[in-house]
């Protein structure tokens, strides 16, 4: 395949790219954890992917100023959390403007889904990208919930503050409902986050296959 047909393909499905982009971020993390601006680069190219898929999909004006209200300080923000990671600050700003990009993101990609009555393959990809967008959306939420109330999270080696991979791998468990993780929320604020985002990985699940179903049952009685 040429690279202009590998860049058509790619036009053609923005939401396989995102699902691409986000499975190969979750691979790569862990060998750029410890280099701060390692993860900065790989958060930036995160997001980026990220916009360049939501344009693809959702193309208003208010999709635009949502996008640069939030995605711009996002990027900025990524690249002050590499140089101060320690800063529970920057981290609690970084977090309140990823978390709504991320959330927004995937409502916009949920509505490209339902917006007709059949299904096409980039409509396919994109149930998964908006699920992984999700998780990674709260991610955030547990970031911010972990510098406002330090010890909100506890792990199996210590009680030290769970960097963001854990958090991460703490929301996908939870998300896909299958409890394998090893990060266990202790603080009440942190629970009560958990708990909403178990309900929505399984009220997700539920609106992708009534989805499915009734597309099934419109393409029956045609």
């Amino acid at each position: 395949m040429t690279l202009g047909h590998r860049l058509h393909a790619a036009r053609s499905h923005p939401s396989a790219v995102l699902l691409a982009a986000q499975l190969a971020v979750v691979l790569l993390y862990p060998f750029v954890d410890d280099a701060a601006w390692g993860r900065a680069m790989i958060g930036v190219f995160q997001l980026l992917v990220v916009a360049a898929a939501l344009m693809a999909v959702r193309r208003t004006s208010a999709l635009t100023r949502v996008a640069v209200f939030f995605g711009v300080p996002a990027v900025l923000l990524t690249f002050a959390e590499a140089a101060q990671p320690d800063s529970d600050t920057i981290v609690l700003l970084s977090s309140l403007f990823h978390a709504p990009f991320y959330f927004y993101v995937s409502y916009a990609m949920i509505r490209y889904v339902f917006h007709d009555d059949r299904v096409t393959r980039d409509e396919l990809y994109a149930t998964g990208a908006a699920f992984t967008v999700v998780a990674w959306g709260f991610a955030y939420v547990y970031a911010a919930c972990q510098a406002l109330w330090p010890g909100s999270f506890i792990g199996a080696t210590s009680e030290a503050s769970r960097s963001w991979f854990e958090l991460l791998y703490l929301s996908f468990s939870t998300m896909t409902s299958v409890g394998l993780s090893d990060v266990v929320p202790v603080a009440g604020h942190a629970r009560s986050f958990v708990m909403v985002e178990m309900v929505a990985g399984v009220f997700y699940v539920a609106l992708v296959v009534a989805r499915l179903v009734s597309l099934a049952v419109v393409r029956t009685k045609n």
